[in-house]
């Protein structure tokens, strides 16, 4: 399985940004983390991260026919990106959307994901392992579940 990870807006500030939501850890040392469980459950990643709504529209765009999966932290634009959205409907890739803080328990704007409807799933509150779950459960069900017969 080839499992494209794309990191949304400010994630490349992790270790600095309020570390007390996001943890002290790196989004280099995340990467090296999500390609150690890869390689442990016999996938193969690739982490991009990009601060703008457009370079992850281009990204889900590009990912079809290349990767057989996605795990999409899209950061704030979870509340507002209806072009991401689209571009994840339009990829008809597994998706699964991940958050390391639980979104649900902050601010009432971050209640509330616009991508959510298009992903086979969301994890949230785990810090980093948010991403070593999600690779888990699309190696185990790489195709079908609800979400997906729901698209």
């Amino acid at each position: 399985m080839n499992v494209l990870v794309i990191h949304g807006p400010n994630l490349n500030a992790l270790g600095t940004r309020e570390p007390q939501t996001y943890g002290t850890r790196s989004l280099a040392e995340i990467d090296a983390a999500i390609a150690a469980e890869a390689a442990t459950l016999g996938a193969a990643v690739r982490c991009v991260q990009h601060n703008s709504e457009g370079a992850i529209v281009d990204e889900l765009h590009a990912a079809r026919g290349v990767f057989d999966a996605v795990i999409l932290n899209p950061g704030a634009y979870t509340h507002y990106a209806y072009a991401i959205r689209d571009a994840i409907a339009a990829a008809g890739l597994p998706t699964v959307e991940v958050h390391l803080s639980n979104v649900a328990g902050r601010e009432d704007f971050r209640h509330v994901s616009v991508v959510a409807a298009v992903c086979r799933g969301t994890i949230a509150g785990f810090g980093e392992r948010s991403y070593l779950l999600a690779l888990r459960a699309l190696v185990a069900a790489p195709a079908g579940g609800p979400q997906a017969a729901a698209n």
